[in-house]
């Protein structure tokens, strides 16, 4: 995650990372479909977090990718990955502001493709990071975005409690200045941003109890709520009825008709061109 004035509701401990981890196993491959880059791509990754996808689509275009992380917890896993993994050469990883990108002025207007994914729920001032990513793409370019729109969540059969706490999971963001239903927002930044809307989409994340990837995308959900525990609290849901929620949650996962329907918001635009 990155971006000036940015409060990322997640944070940073190990356990976090190991969740992100998890989830860049689950949504890469179809994300990938949808990105289609070509090989000799120059793209521009904005909040690269721990740079899996990063590396992805290194590969993907067969050259190192740029990727901007403002968190040095992030950067230093980022790498240590990248190390372990005999990728390194496929990160062009910087430190660095999404209202600010570290591009020099050569770099500036040189890309083939801007990406963010999961980044603009997490920053106060959406608009100029797209700003600055369209900023950053050649003329005929693509600025592709990617976000949530945690309105769309829906869990079947639904386990007792969850709505509550999952909605002030939701509120929290507003406590953080964020916006958590910026997914819709998204074809509206781009046009504001200068770069002409040309596609939605969506990349479904969810899945029922009979797929393979079900008990991950499950423990992801757990996760992010055990990780935005204190902000939850603050919210006003009091400790046993958060950890009841938990409970019915883990029985949930293990049901065999539960199903969990859930998809990402997508739009790419292209700068004149």
């Amino acid at each position: 995650m990155s971006g000036a004035e940015s409060s990322y509701i997640h944070g940073t401990t190990p356990e976090e990372q190991a969740r992100l981890s998890q989830m860049n196993e689950l949504l890469n491959r179809p994300y990938l479909r949808e990105l289609a880059l070509r090989e000799g791509d120059r793209v521009l990754d904005v909040g690269a977090g721990l740079g899996q996808l990063t590396r992805a689509m290194a590969r993907a275009a067969r050259r190192a990718v740029v990727a901007v992380e403002r968190s040095a917890e992030q950067i230093a896993e980022a790498r240590r990955q990248a190390r372990a993994d005999g990728e390194d050469e496929l990160l062009d990883l910087r430190q660095g502001e999404a209202t600010a990108l570290p591009l020099s002025e050569g770099e500036r207007g040189t890309f083939d493709v801007a990406h963010a994914r999961f980044l603009l729920e997490h920053v106060r001032d959406p608009l100029a990071v797209v700003r600055e990513m369209a900023a950053a793409v050649r003329p005929g370019g693509r600025v592709v975005l990617a976000d949530d729109d945690h309105d769309l969540m829906r869990l079947h059969p639904e386990p007792p409690g969850f709505r509550e706490v999952f909605q002030a999971f939701v509120r929290g963001y507003d406590r953080l200045g964020n916006d958590p239903f910026v997914g819709r927002r998204l074809a509206s930044l781009l046009h504001q941003a200068g770069a002409a809307p040309a596609r939605i989409t969506w990349v479904f994340f969810g899945a029922c109890a009979g797929e393979p990837g079900f008990r991950g995308i499950a423990d992801n959900m757990a996760q992010v709520l055990i990780g935005a525990r204190g902000l939850i609290l603050e919210v006003g849901i009091e400790a046993a009825q958060l950890d009841a929620a938990m409970g019915a949650l883990e029985a949930f996962a293990r049901r065999p008709d539960a199903a969990i329907w859930y998809a990402m918001a997508w739009a790419e635009g292209r700068l004149p061109g």
